[in-house]
């Protein structure tokens, strides 16, 4: 099941890429796509790390929330940017994730670092997550806002937290 997810994953950013679909490219990609997945099959790296079906389709409603999360800090350190006082507070912060699983605790550190202002520099094996923020408004978001909850919700880890 995880082979033909990751195959039709592969194929369809392949296709989205190349922008060409010619027979002999759409013939290559699916040639290329082919051996990569064998090639995952053969190093035995096809698991629920690599292709996490276990996310399901909660992660694209993740993914549109996490992109407005993306667009409204870029647009805060800009301002931040521009203005001629520089109001900046860099600082480092702790936090403890509330995902359980490996993949929800690297989907929380990534989620922290793709959001301007915040950068994710250590995650331990107990979850405790160490994050560089621009802004004590940055520091108070990772802290207090809801992407610790939407991760560990997404992880279906908070059941068991």
């Amino acid at each position: 099941m995880r082979t033909v997810i990751l195959f039709i994953a592969l194929m369809l950013i392949w296709l989205l890429w190349s922008g060409l679909y010619t027979p002999l490219l759409i013939s290559l990609g699916v040639a290329s796509c082919l051996l990569v997945v064998w090639l995952a099959r053969q190093f035995q790296s096809i698991d629920h790390e690599s292709v996490p079906v276990h996310l399901g389709l909660s992660v694209l409603t993740y993914w549109a929330w996490l992109l407005k999360e993306i667009i409204v800090s870029s647009i805060e350190v800009s301002r931040i940017i521009l203005s001629p006082k520089l109001r900046i507070q860099p600082q480092f912060i702790t936090v403890t994730s509330r995902a359980r699983s490996d993949v929800g605790q690297v989907i929380f550190g990534n989620s922290i670092t793709l959001t301007p202002g915040t950068m994710t520099t250590s995650i331990n094996e107990s979850g405790d997550v160490t994050v560089h923020a621009l802004t004590q408004n940055s520091a108070n978001g990772v802290l207090q806002g809801p992407m610790n909850q939407k991760v560990a919700l997404l992880d279906r880890s908070e059941q068991h937290a």
